[in-house]
């Protein structure tokens, strides 16, 4: 009796935890690897991130506060501070697969947009997937919500 009680809570138990919603996705987070800091958040239906911080030892060592987009292959945008900077955008969310996709990231230090899907694992990171025409040529970002 207690196996078949303890057998539906565990299944209802696993499905509600991993249960995501809209805007699981809005807020704070940090790359695992502690290299930038973004806030998600939402314009119209779809989903930006902004850069809020990143370890200005990377790259050129410019200090955060003054390092600008100068790999930006529009030269009228290379003046712009990475800091405040759009790098993720138009991300939609698909309730059937519990992710955000269509989207478009942005690198900064390459100057390169690719395309991009976002989905919160069990784990609770981010994970942010970059990647040119096909999901397996890219790259993915893991991030924890701060």
């Amino acid at each position: 009796m207690h196996k078949a009680i303890s057998l539906p809570f565990l299944l209802f138990f696993l499905n509600f935890s991993a249960q995501v919603s809209k805007d699981d996705l809005l807020g704070k987070w940090i790359s695992t690897d502690k290299s930038v800091a973004v806030n998600v958040y939402r314009e119209g239906n779809s989903f930006k991130a902004k850069v809020i911080w990143f370890d200005e030892r990377l790259g050129s060592g410019t200090p955060m506060n003054t390092r600008r987009d100068s790999h930006n292959p529009d030269l009228a945008l290379r003046n712009r501070k990475v800091i405040g900077m759009d790098i993720l955008q138009d991300l939609d969310y698909n309730p059937e697969d519990k992710r955000w996709e269509n989207g478009k990231i942005y690198d900064a230090s390459s100057g390169r947009t690719w395309d991009t899907y976002a989905e919160i694992k069990k784990d609770g990171l981010l994970y942010v997937r970059g990647f040119w025409k096909f999901a397996w040529i890219g790259k993915t970002l893991y991030f924890k919500k701060i």
